[in-house]
């Protein structure tokens, strides 16, 4: 029997996707503070659309500017701001098409400027899109869920980690550290950190499947701990990877977290790697989520 795991997203750190489950209150700066770093992180339709609305306000107030020195623009129509709104979008572009130009000093100084400042935009806007395009991001498929189960004689935590992209991961790198909420004795509520060593925690060449493993032993930061105390305790296990992507020699960066809910006991992981007629490795992504009873309860 298969058993379909289930994302939860509230009480953790770290969402499914990798971003931060916090909500920060109090800074001094506001969020636009830092615009180059908004700029790269915000989506892609979201930085289209702020990109597009600057540039036609932009236009539109060069516009209005143009139509304040009066009749400065030679065949566009008087007080008309569709001809003085597409006169600049000529001259912020460089077109320059030749049936409307400047025919007043007001309007050739008004174009002196528009052209400087589209110059200064267009590197700023290419440069944007370059940094964005050339920002080097993990594709990595973690399990939606964790098992505790015996694997060579010792209980186990155990989720498996994928690369999704048709290259390696150079030098690739797990860490998980437990996090979970103590009271001190003097009363204090706080959340503490824990390493958690992995039975292997590099890879040389990370291309297909990783099975990652934390031994629950006396040095385990879960051990003696069953569901109640790890939902008591509000545990939360991150788990970050890096790695050096081969393609554009560049670090990536990989983050995902499991709660209690997402922590199964006694189940292992179906095998998702066969070979095939031709001698060659075969992972089967389709079941890469997928969990069965281990030997123990069948």
């Amino acid at each position: 029997m298969f058993i379909k795991s289930r994302q939860v997203t509230t009480n953790r750190i770290v969402r499914p996707d990798g971003g931060f489950n916090v909500v920060r209150k109090g800074l001094p700066s506001s969020y636009w503070g830092d615009l180059y770093h908004v700029l790269i992180r915000i989506q892609w339709h979201k930085f289209i659309l702020l990109i597009t609305c600057g540039y036609l306000v932009a236009n539109a107030l060069f516009a209005l500017a143009y139509l304040c020195g009066g009749d400065g623009i030679e065949n566009a129509k008087p007080g008309n701001f569709f001809d003085a709104f597409f006169f600049s979008v000529q001259t912020m572009a460089s077109i320059g098409y030749g049936a409307m130009y400047p025919k007043t000093y007001y309007a050739n100084f008004l174009v002196t400027i528009e052209s400087l400042l589209g110059l200064l935009g267009l590197a700023m806007a290419t440069g944007l899109m370059f940094a964005r395009i050339s920002l080097p991001k993990a594709r990595v498929m973690f399990s939606n869920v964790a098992v505790i189960t015996p694997y060579d004689g010792v209980e186990s935590l155990i989720f498996r980690v994928g690369n999704e992209r048709q290259n390696w991961i150079l030098e690739a790198q797990i860490r998980l550290t437990l996090v979970r909420t103590e009271v001190s004795k003097e009363g204090n509520i706080m959340r503490r950190f824990y390493d958690m060593p992995l039975v292997r925690s590099n890879s040389p060449v990370f291309a297909l499947s990783w099975m990652v493993m934390h031994q629950i032993d006396q040095a385990s930061p879960l051990y003696g701990m069953n569901l109640e105390k790890i939902i008591e305790n509000e545990v939360e296990i991150l788990v970050t990877l890096t790695g050096i992507d081969e393609t554009v020699s560049q670090t990536i960066h990989a983050r995902h977290s499991f709660i209690a809910e997402e922590i199964l006991w006694n189940m292992k992981f179906v095998d998702i790697l066969s070979k095939q007629r031709d001698g060659k490795r075969c992972i089967n992504y389709s079941h890469f989520h997928d969990v069965i009873p281990s030997s123990k309860d069948l």
